[in-house]
């Protein structure tokens, strides 16, 4: 029988997580493959490590079960062990997973998301976003003959090379000339993008952003861009990492209607199993191919990047975006999470502090203080109290495999952080609620 959620009010036990962590960090940088699974990212002495999933709930190995949110970073968006996505990787294992030459999965796999995606008129796979992202940027470049980079500044991550991660403040390591290549400018604001387009004229290849994320875009936002890039001869860009499949089964783009020369797809089109795409305009892709008269470009040549069990997982993932109205499904249990998480916080007097954001397909949350400033110290405390309620949710982010019980579960315990929140607030200090140090950002100088 499975164990029952644990109550919101009772202190988490996790001994077995607890030494696990130990055995992580001893042997793996970080202690996670991922900076955002860090148990820096979650209460001290509360960060579990997990044994097994199914559906929207996973389990750790001390045996207490979660409903879970923001699953594998947004890329299990139809829940664990999807029994359609896992009887497709089920039927290529028996068969091998990768050849010295191409299988007839890369080319079914290709037609499946060019059917999908039909704004892209060429597809080549890899196994994570950062490597399509800056297959794009390198491409672009080429085409160009240009050297900068303009990326959205608004917009957290787009890849782990060093065009990126030398704008934020984890840029140990990388040559400070790399750096003034990549310049930045603020979603939503034309005009200061053009001015950027003017002062470096015929110098920006590209430009790169996600086309919407936590706010919609402005009117004529994108198709402004878009003429922007035509009028100056630069590439444009979409990350569409997110947006992807949880905006429309074809992505930002294909729900805005605007169209990039290039765009990078990953997370949920997998559905846990790694998989990502770069997709575009056949007269760019074609310079990473054989059938072009210019210098090649050395697009994306990886060696599991067509392992035949992640195409067929993402082939599955989109069958069932389209036949079972899947992202439909995503806003309609966002709409419903958000309507009751805001009830809850003005309930207990804490709406102006606790604020869910973005499309319903994608919330996150802002804890603020009692100044109104974003803060860590309060993110830990309704983190503490969620996790105690068996409610693991860095996002509220949802999959499909949420029910409407999950739903209202998850509402009950965010009812109760919230009281525990306003406690906080009356104080004017979340400290004797916190039981160790404050949850701390992913992007940060020092330790």
């Amino acid at each position: 029988m499975e164990p029952e959620l644990a109550d919101c009010e009772r202190e988490l036990a996790l001994p077995r997580s607890r030494a696990a962590n130990e055995r992580l960090h001893a042997l793996i940088p970080g202690g996670a493959h991922t900076y955002a699974k860090g148990d820096d990212q979650y209460p001290e002495n509360m960060a579990p490590v997990i044994s097994h999933g199914r559906g929207a709930h996973v389990w750790d190995i001390d045996g207490n079960r979660y409903i879970e949110y923001g699953s594998g970073l947004r890329s299990v968006s139809l829940g664990h062990a999807h029994p359609r996505v896992i009887e497709a990787v089920r039927r290529e294992l028996d068969r091998g997973s990768n050849f010295v030459r191409p299988s007839l999965v890369e080319v079914e796999a290709a037609e499946r998301f060019l059917a999908t995606v039909p704004t892209a008129e060429m597809v080549k796979f890899a196994k994570n976003g950062s490597d399509a992202t800056t297959a794009a940027v390198r491409l672009a470049r080429a085409a160009t003959g240009r050297p900068r980079v303009a990326l959205c500044a608004d917009h957290p991550f787009f890849s782990t090379d060093d065009w990126f991660i030398g704008t934020t403040p984890m840029s140990a390591g990388i040559p400070a000339a790399l750096n003034q290549l990549t310049v930045t400018f603020p979603y939503g604001d034309l005009a200061a993008t053009e001015d950027l387009l003017t002062r470096y004229r015929d110098e920006i290849a590209c430009l790169v952003l996600e086309p919407a994320t936590h706010t919609e875009p402005p009117p004529g936002y994108l198709a402004g861009l878009r003429e922007l890039a035509d009028r100056h001869g630069c590439v444009l860009i979409f990350d569409e990492m997110i947006t992807g499949f949880r905006w429309s089964e074809a992505g930002a783009q294909g729900l805005y209607g605007v169209v990039p020369d290039l765009s990078t797809f990953g997370k949920a089109l997998g559905n846990g199993f790694a998989v990502s795409a770069l997709a575009g305009r056949r007269a760019l892709m074609e310079r990473g191919g054989l059938r072009h008269s210019g210098d090649r470009v050395f697009l994306l040549s990886t060696t599991h990047g067509a392992e035949t069990h992640s195409l067929a997982a993402a082939m599955a993932v989109q069958t069932t975006y389209t036949e079972e109205g899947v992202t439909a499904r995503l806003h309609a249990l966002g709409e419903r999470l958000a309507a009751g998480v805001r009830d809850a916080a003005a309930s207990t007097g804490v709406g102006d502090h606790l604020l869910v954001r973005g499309r319903a397909s994608n919330l996150v949350y802002a804890t603020l203080d009692e100044n109104g400033q974003p803060s860590q110290p309060y993110r830990t405390l309704f983190l503490r109290h969620l996790l105690a309620g068996g409610v693991l949710a860095p996002s509220f982010v949802v999959s499909s495999a949420l029910t409407d019980a999950d739903i209202d579960r998850t509402i009950d315990v965010v009812a109760q952080a919230c009281a525990v929140y306003r406690k906080a607030l009356d104080a004017a200090d979340p400290t004797p609620w916190l039981a160790g140090r404050p949850v701390k950002p992913v992007f940060r100088r020092l330790v």
